[in-house]
């Protein structure tokens, strides 16, 4: 009896290990740290970690950074309104109905030094009498054009000028002699024949006080678009 208690015992201590072994090895691979088989069934079973948000990092010169491109900015806006476009306001009835009174446009002030002024343009130049006055009109001719009005009928080199932008009830019966415009000059009117002060009063224009063409109105919205 003795013995075969000695024989269950060893027999049973050796299935206990056995076991245990087991066990061990089974425990291993889906809980302790650093096995083999943890980076197996991790891959297969085990979600990652999600990654930390990397930091925000304000850095010391955003705002010097910011005040230089703010400076860039004025400075190319300052560029295009004193050499390329400028804003400007009519006042007046003189261009109706081409362009109102109050209505915002843009001139451009350095396209005249790419092509020449041509007839139809409308422009904006220094008023002769008042060199602190603008005026804006619409060039009917140019150096060495014969210009003549017969019963408000414009006349350019002894040919009627077909002029859609003067409405019948915007037109006038006022007549002007014949005429050469001078050298760098422009004969200029208003669209508003009967209530425009132009070159019938003050005679053509030196090419030297007209400053820009008259070329996008933005204001109201609803003349939104190229001048004509």
């Amino acid at each position: 009896m003795a013995r075969q208690f000695i024989q269950q015992s060893e027999t049973t201590r050796w299935i206990r290990n056995r076991f245990c072994i087991q066990w061990r090895q089974m425990a291993g691979t889906t809980s302790e740290p650093g096995s083999a088989g943890e980076v197996g069934v991790a891959s297969s079973s085990t979600s990652p970690s999600p990654e930390a948000a990397p930091p925000i990092l304000v850095r010391p010169g955003a705002l010097g950074v910011w005040l230089r491109d703010l400076m860039i900015s004025l400075a190319i806006s300052a560029f295009i309104i004193i050499f390329l476009y400028q804003p400007v306001k009519v006042e007046g009835t003189s261009m109706m109905p081409s362009l109102e009174d109050q209505e915002r446009i843009f001139v451009n002030k350095f396209v005249y030094r790419l092509e020449p002024i041509e007839r139809g343009d409308i422009v904006v130049f220094r008023y002769p009498h008042d060199l602190s006055k603008s005026y804006i009109k619409r060039v009917i001719g140019t150096a060495g054009d014969h210009i003549r009005i017969d019963s408000g009928q414009v006349y350019v080199n002894g040919e009627p000028l077909d002029e859609e932008y003067v409405p019948a009830e915007y037109a006038d019966s006022r007549s002007y002699p014949d005429t050469v415009v001078p050298p760098d000059s422009y004969f200029v009117l208003g669209d508003h024949r009967s209530m425009s002060q132009d070159s019938r009063e003050f005679g053509p224009v030196k090419q030297s006080l007209i400053y820009g063409k008259a070329v996008f109105s933005y204001w109201p919205m609803d003349k939104l678009g190229r001048v004509r």
